[in-house]
């Protein structure tokens, strides 16, 4: 049985694609259902404390993201007028996959629900994965919604 859903969520298609079937989960299964948005650090290490007005911008960004990715999973939650326990958090991380991971056992979830862009080949290789990530570090069953 399902208790706790957590949607690592972006904003993108991908994870609007994986917000439906956490949602769905959500309701059928009376679940507890949380919206991660993963932020990556600060790309430029070093730079950030000689520049603050970037890494600000860069966290006022991310935030907003946050924001408007986590908004887009609370209308589909509310929707059909089925109530879902939904909850929202943001997580910053050496990298998003481990901040999914990590997120997920500190909250006792029981799965995980990611989306995937489809990549194959070499933009696969080259672009990585945070789906294919969250499957090899997660001790947490994982869904992974095209």
């Amino acid at each position: 049985m399902l208790k706790h859903i957590l949607l690592a969520t972006d904003g993108s298609a991908a994870s609007d694609n994986a917000a439906v079937y956490a949602v769905n989960l959500a309701r059928t299964y009376g679940a507890k259902l949380t919206a991660l948005h993963a932020v990556a650090p600060y790309p430029y290490a070093g730079v950030g404390e000689e520049n603050r007005g970037g890494l600000m911008a860069y966290a006022a960004a991310a935030q907003q993201e946050a924001a408007l990715a986590n908004t887009k999973v609370a209308v589909m939650c509310a929707q059909d007028g089925a109530l879902v326990d939904f909850h929202t958090a943001v997580v910053e991380s050496k990298a998003v996959a481990t901040g999914i991971v990590e997120y997920a056992q500190s909250e006792s979830v029981d799965l995980i629900v990611v989306g995937s862009h489809g990549r194959s080949g070499i933009a696969r290789m080259l672009l990585g994965s945070v789906a294919s990530r969250v499957l090899a570090e997660s001790t947490v069953p994982v869904l992974v919604a095209r």
